[in-house]
């Protein structure tokens, strides 16, 4: 369904500081491409991630097929990964040759079952690669010691989840290597655009190969005369200067996002809260929450989740199912031949409803939809 909704999913947040980096780097005439902007960003983001290294991309999901190529991932391994994710997930080890092995997710943050991980893991597995949901920190630590204790790499797909924390520590610093995207939807924003933060010097320099043809770049390409050799197979998974300038930009104020993310969160919760049908999005005392997305369990499953679905759409609410489990496409299930035991995932994807979250939701907005679907769950509606 498409229409013109009263209240969107989201709304991207921008202001005149946007314009401004993005008019500055275009009237400069000259570096569109490959630009002083990129090394900026990238220093900005390894500085707030507290990470050593930080290169950035032309979508998240590039970020994702140049981790496994940085680290060697291929034909005969296989990659751990849940099946309630967005679906580039699971592709990345394909785009290699690996094969994505399901496994299924706990109720307290969406994320990877540390327990049902480690059954999952054989003598061909490489790493484990767990997905931060919507905004909220998996059971980081434990998969983490999962992976060391089986000796395989531990790479946070940290898309949704730019900011939120475990203990303090920003998820995406936990792993070999965390990914994270800049997609329209998420906790900031360039339009399109992905980052890979790690702390070896090695993946960094292999990243920077992949990411722009395999040239080994002594200075900018376009404004020097020098030749600069080609010495690996790489790809355009370059992010342009311009988008890099947005990217400055959205950074700058990336604290203030998440603070108003997290109050429209805690209003929305102590409205809903209330309606015994449903319940809100929770996490543990020592994880921090940045609600990328808003998502409730209709715990009567899934006709009634997408009736209220239905009932909000005529009220003007956009609401949208994230996610439909990856392991139950046409692809997975048709394509690849997958036949996965997932009973939380599958349990839970007939339950959720994402909900309409972003920074300038205004209390108002936010009555109207706790009241919609209050009405919607009242006796005899």
């Amino acid at each position: 369904m498409t229409m013109d909704w009263k209240i969107p999913l989201f709304k991207i947040y921008w202001d005149e500081k946007d314009v401004g980096m993005v008019k500055e780097a275009i009237q400069r005439g000259m570096f569109w491409a490959i630009g002083p902007n990129i090394e900026k960003l990238e220093h900005m983001l390894s500085e707030y991630m507290g990470a050593k290294h930080a290169l950035v991309f032309n979508s998240g999901s590039s970020a994702l097929h140049a981790v496994m190529l940085g680290y060697n991932i291929g034909r005969g391994d296989e990659v751990i990964v849940p099946s309630f994710t967005f679906i580039a997930t699971a592709n990345a080890p394909l785009f290699v040759g690996a094969k994505p092995v399901f496994a299924d997710i706990e109720e307290k943050t969406f994320g990877l079952d540390p327990e049902d991980v480690n059954s999952k893991i054989t003598k061909r597995t490489r790493a484990i690669m767990p997905v931060h949901y919507g905004g909220a920190p998996c059971l980081t630590t434990e998969l983490k010691a999962i992976a060391e204790r089986h000796n395989l790499l531990f790479i946070e797909d940290a898309a949704e989840s730019l900011g939120a924390t475990v203990n303090g520590k920003k998820v995406g610093s936990f792993g070999d290597a965390g990914v994270f995207s800049f997609c329209s939807n998420k906790v900031i924003t360039t339009g399109e655009g992905g980052a890979v933060v790690t702390d070896s010097v090695d993946i960094y320099e292999k990243l920077k190969l992949i990411r722009s043809h395999g040239r080994a770049e002594t200075a900018n390409y376009f404004s020097s005369t020098d030749y600069m050799d080609y010495v690996t197979l790489g790809y355009n998974f370059r992010m342009s200067d311009i988008t890099a300038a947005l990217g400055i930009a959205q950074l700058e104020k990336i604290d203030a996002v998440i603070e108003m993310r997290r109050r429209n969160a805690e209003m929305l919760s102590a409205r809903l809260s209330r309606i015994a049908e449903i319940e809100v999005p929770r996490s543990p005392d020592n994880f921090l929450h940045v609600y990328q997305m808003y998502t409730i369990r209709v715990k009567e499953g899934k006709e009634k989740r997408d009736a209220l679905s239905a009932s909000l759409a005529k009220q003007g609410i956009m609401t949208k199912v994230f996610f439909h489990p990856v392991h139950q496409t046409h692809f997975y299930t048709d394509k690849l031949g997958y036949k996965c035991d997932l009973p939380i995932t599958e349990s839970l994807s007939r339950q959720v409803l994402t909900l309409p979250m972003y920074p300038t939701l205004s209390e108002r907005e936010i009555d109207f939809i706790a009241d919609q679907i209050a009405t919607f769950f009242s006796p005899g509606a």
